[in-house]
């Protein structure tokens, strides 16, 4: 078990492009929560531009959990 939580940290760790972090988000994220978009992660690159030390270059440890509390206030607006 432990193996498979090494695994999957791996995983989460991996930098990937936008569209590849859309994929991926939008296939994980809870039922009821807000999808990603190319254009909504452009926004919130725009707006978290110190979040990015590799360009616009994403992974779900870094991103994931900020870019869900974004996207929640983002779509209240």
């Amino acid at each position: 078990m432990k193996r498979r939580k090494n695994i999957e940290q791996e995983i989460s760790q991996i930098i990937v492009t936008t569209s590849a972090f859309v994929a991926s988000y939008n296939r994980d994220i809870p039922k009821g929560y807000p999808e990603a978009s190319v254009e909504n992660l452009e926004q919130f690159y725009k707006a978290h531009p110190l979040l990015f030390k590799n360009g616009r270059k994403w992974s779900m440890d870094r991103h994931r959990k900020r870019v869900m509390d974004w996207l929640a206030s983002y779509h209240e607006v």
